[in-house]
């Protein structure tokens, strides 16, 4: 029961803060009017959810970490022949990627690239696992009832969609370049740099209020050194913001030591992984409210800060590539993106297997 309650305080305290940093790329990227096809909580995989207009709302079966599917955010340049492969879909309704190909004159491969990109866009749906070949189908639709609000008051009635239900496109050009605007990659280097810091932005800015809360509103105890009394205080926002600002200081000149050769090994020892977070949790969970409170909000710095780190494919990673491909006005390639994702994935892999090691020595056998 002890573990299952471990698990369970984990679970939620970290469900939360993934929510919340999701939540901020999500929010960021529809205000831009970019469409996001998924917000789940856990890791990719099997899931369950619910499709509110465009966005399909959900857990997977590991409900550990989150991602929000923000579409066009797929490195490179885009395919050619992606008007060309949507048109085609769009006509038939339920298409073959051969079907495709011979539709717009071009090779399977060809064909392949443009729908799995039209997929990332949203703009098409993939293969199913119950599919023999590659089938591509146009997406089903129900309009959200702000979007029918809306068009009765254009004097028109929202259209819905179901799924592989071939559909006429009146203007080829005009129908693609709505769909362009519905991606990351239509945007300016400025919005799609508050897309990728809104997430960590939402971690910071949530340890500020609960600061403001903890300091501010709840109050907390404090004991004279003089005469070792003891009194309950609060102070002002102003000072409660000047402390979450100071502890977020700290903690951006911690994980900076981990990048320091001299400072790196303490660095890691300090640190802890998902096995000494989920004790913590259940800990703060049982200490009260206030203890939680601000275990949560500790953990959403570092959650933010980690985050910030200029290293793919973490936001700050990505913010770089933004920032690179800003100054040499060009697209960084596939290959290369996935190369640094691929050191950054075996970097934060060593780290995570140190710390893992350092929390079950620490926390399972108590002889650390």
């Amino acid at each position: 029961m002890d573990i299952l309650l471990t698990i369970l305080s984990a679970v939620v305290v970290l469900g939360f803060l993934v929510i919340i940093h999701e939540g901020g790329h999500f929010v960021a990227a529809r205000a831009f009017g970019v469409r996001v096809t998924e917000f789940m909580v856990g890791l990719p995989g099997p899931s369950i959810g619910v499709k509110r207009g465009e966005t399909t709302f959900g857990v997977t079966a590991i409900p550990l970490g989150g991602y929000a599917r923000v579409c066009g955010m797929e490195p490179g340049n885009m395919s050619p022949h992606l008007k060309a492969a949507m048109a085609s879909v769009y006509g038939r309704g339920t298409a073959l990627m051969e079907d495709v190909a011979r539709d717009c004159g071009i090779s399977d491969d060809e064909a392949y690239e443009a729908l799995e990109e039209l997929t990332e866009w949203g703009t098409v749906c993939g293969p199913k696992k119950s599919d023999q070949y590659n089938v591509y189908r146009t997406p089903g639709f129900k309009p959200t009832r702000r979007q029918r609000r809306k068009a009765l008051e254009a004097g028109s009635v929202a259209p819905t969609y179901v799924e592989g239900e071939p559909r006429r496109l009146e203007d080829v050009d005009a129908a693609f370049a709505a769909e362009y605007r519905q991606q990351y990659r239509s945007l300016p280097f400025w919005k799609r740099s508050v897309i990728l810091i809104a997430g960590p932005g939402v971690n910071l800015l949530f340890a500020i209020i609960a600061f403001v809360l903890i300091y501010s509103v709840i109050g907390f105890d404090y004991q004279n050194a003089t005469t070792g009394e003891v009194s309950h205080i609060t102070v002002s926002p102003l000072k409660a913001i000047e402390a979450g600002f100071m502890y977020i200081g700290m903690v951006v000149q911690a994980v900076a030591g981990l990048f320091n050769p001299q400072t790196a090994a303490e660095t890691v020892s300090q640190s802890t992984s998902v096995v000494g977070i989920a004790v913590m949790s259940k800990n703060a969970i049982e200490a009260g409210l206030t203890d939680a409170l601000f275990f949560t909000s500790m953990l959403s710095v570092s959650l933010g800060v980690m985050n910030m780190l200029p290293i793919p494919p973490l936001d700050g990673g990505k913010f770089v590539i933004e920032v690179y491909q800003r100054i040499r006005r060009k697209m960084m390639s596939l290959r290369a993106v996935n190369y640094l994702s691929w050191a950054g994935v075996a970097l934060f892999t060593l780290f995570f297997i140190v710390m893992m090691n350092q929390d079950i020595q620490r926390f399972v056998f108590g002889n650390w």
